[in-house]
């Protein structure tokens, strides 16, 4: 059985506090959503400690937005690896569109990050998607293919069995399209195959999350799919009923 997770990306939102108790309203309600869900909450680097704190006694994980590419040294401004795992960091999120798009990281990039990420005992959760122009040429494909090749065919077979895919349609983000669940199926499908074809049988075993626009009103028709395994949130997770109310879409 593949894992089910539900990820909240907070991206640059909260201040300390209020992730704080961002976070403890997760694991208030937690208990009323089935075990079999996973639960990983992904604060700015400045929730980290204090969130950590937070989830204690609790099974929801923490994860980072990001790492730096380096392990150490004269970076000024950089986060490294092994900083966030020493916080408590389970999860890192990586390759995510706005990294690309913004800040022009480049699968060159991404490996070096993975690299630190495996190093410091972190389970990468590697975005990969498309943008609107590539969905209109019916390029979407190629442009997945190329991301888990360039990347994810670079890894070993243990580091593969630690790593958690998220498929994000950049198109579908802001833009008042709307992936359907039969969309986010085709391409979760593809990107098991993609996986396949290097990994083989265990690529059945690897969580591939939706990160388009999910949220309780869409969930349980997304995750009814057979290979959406749950979903890497934005907005949504910056309320905790919400969030929450995602992982109930796995029991409707």
């Amino acid at each position: 059985m593949r894992k089910k997770i539900v990820a909240g990306n907070w991206k640059m939102n909260t201040l300390p506090a209020e992730g704080v108790e961002l976070a403890k309203g997760v694991v208030a309600g937690r208990g009323e959503v089935c075990s079999c869900v996973n639960f990983i909450v992904c604060p700015p680097f400045t929730h980290l400690a204090m969130v950590a704190e937070a989830l204690k006694g609790s099974d929801v994980a923490l994860g980072a937005q990001d790492c730096a590419t380096e392990a150490k040294g004269a970076y000024t401004g950089e986060i490294a690896a092994s900083m966030i795992a020493a916080l408590g960091c389970k999860y890192v999120i990586l390759g995510h569109s706005e990294r690309r798009q913004y800040y022009g990281e480049t699968s060159a990039t991404l490996n070096k990050k993975m690299a630190q990420a495996y190093a410091n005992g972190l389970i990468p959760i590697y975005c990969v998607g498309e943008n609107l122009d590539e969905r209109e040429a019916g390029k979407h494909f190629d442009v997945v293919k190329a991301q888990i090749e360039e990347v994810v065919y670079n890894l070993t077979e243990e580091q593969y069995k630690n790593l958690v895919i998220a498929y994000e349609p950049v198109w579908a983000i802001g833009t008042g399209k709307t992936a359907s669940a039969e969309q986010a199926q085709e391409i979760h499908a593809y990107i098991r195959q993609v996986l396949t074809a290097k990994f083989g049988a265990a690529a059945q075993e690897t969580a591939i999350l939706y990160g388009g626009s999910c949220k309780p009103s869409n969930a349980a028709e997304i995750f009814a799919k057979e290979d959406v395994d749950g979903g890497l949130i934005g907005g949504a997770a910056l309320k905790a009923e919400d969030f929450l109310a995602i992982g109930k879409g796995f029991s409707k």
